[in-house]
């Protein structure tokens, strides 16, 4: 406190105060820290250096040199690169237009039907299996000789199925088995994307004449629309890197019919041990991956609402 000449009244000195978003920045870095350094180290770091490495012939059994585009016209004039690469776009073609068709009706029913915890956490639990114990379950139920599912088509009397042993099935196998792993989350982000719609609307639409499917094609469908394009966006980018089933179930047979391009860029790197054509493959891949979400966010509007 100050005073100034006699007779005046006390002056308090002002002092200043920090802003609420200032006084909680610390708290932020000290929550944020730990995430940017796990990003930087286990997804930057590995990006950066292999990206370098597919500009080299590294191995594990000599240094490598720069080779320049040298592994990029290898890739170009590699046949199983662009066996595997047709082998994963009908993989993940399969996966997604399954998964994204059964887990909006299932979404639906669930709004329309109920709205249990139990049955959530039913239709999720799938999803809390890993990969790798979801392979060798469905791989025992689906084995030719002593699978379930061959029994059962066995007992009433249809054929058995060579569904891991087939080219043209081994596929579609893979696909929807990962669908049944993943349906249940799926499910669930358009379950959540069906809340925000506002109920008033399906009544209106009732007091207009509309029916079930024309309501479900005006008002749901376009309110849920953002929703829709980021689940294309995650599913896209986690079926292009399918692995676990491949290895576990078919190792890419038979004959190539299943030898998916992560599969083939793992045998490439350790395998044959050369890490440099290898991260070549990653890298493609991840120029494809990018301008396959690129386009999805454009061609869906992923950025913009429809509600108002």
């Amino acid at each position: 406190m100050t005073t100034s000449h006699a007779g005046s009244r006390p002056t308090r000195r002002r002092i200043p105060r920090l802003r609420g978003d200032a006084r909680n920045l610390p708290v932020a870095i000290a929550f944020l820290l730990p995430a940017t350094i796990g990003f930087g180290v286990f997804l930057v770091w590995p990006a950066v250096r292999g990206i370098w490495l597919s500009f080299t012939d590294y191995s594990v059994f000599a240094p490598g040199q720069f080779v320049g585009l040298e592994n990029y016209r290898r890739m170009v004039d590699d046949p199983v690169f662009w066996s595997a690469m047709n082998v994963t776009v009908q993989y993940v073609v399969i996966n997604i237009g399954v998964q994204t068709v059964v887990a909006l009706l299932l979404a639906v029913l669930m709004q329309r039907l109920t709205r249990s915890m139990w049955v959530r956490g039913i239709i999720l639990s799938p999803y809390l299996v890993s990969n790798v114990v979801t392979a060798m379950v469905w791989l025992l139920l689906l084995d030719y000789q002593l699978g379930f599912v061959n029994e059962l088509l066995h007992a009433i009397g249809l054929d058995r199925v060579l569904f891991w042993g087939d080219p043209d099935l081994v596929i579609p196998t893979i696909a929807l088995v990962n669908v049944w792993r993943h349906l249940g989350y799926t499910a669930l982000l358009i379950f959540a994307g069906l809340q925000t719609i506002n109920p008033q609307l399906y009544e209106a639409a009732k007091v207009d004449g509309a029916g079930e499917w024309a309501s479900f094609r005006r008002i749901t469908l376009p309110l849920l629309r953002p929703y829709l394009a980021m689940v294309l966006i995650v599913t896209s980018i986690g079926s292009f890197q399918v692995f676990d089933t491949v290895s576990v179930a078919t190792q890419g047979g038979p004959a190539n019919a299943s030898n998916v391009i992560q599969y083939y860029i793992y045998n490439v790197a350790f395998t044959r041990y050369d890490f440099g054509y290898a991260s070549a493959m990653s890298v493609a891949l991840l120029v494809v991956l990018s301008v396959i979400t690129f386009a999805q966010y454009r061609m869906t509007r992923a950025g913009q609402s429809d509600v108002n």
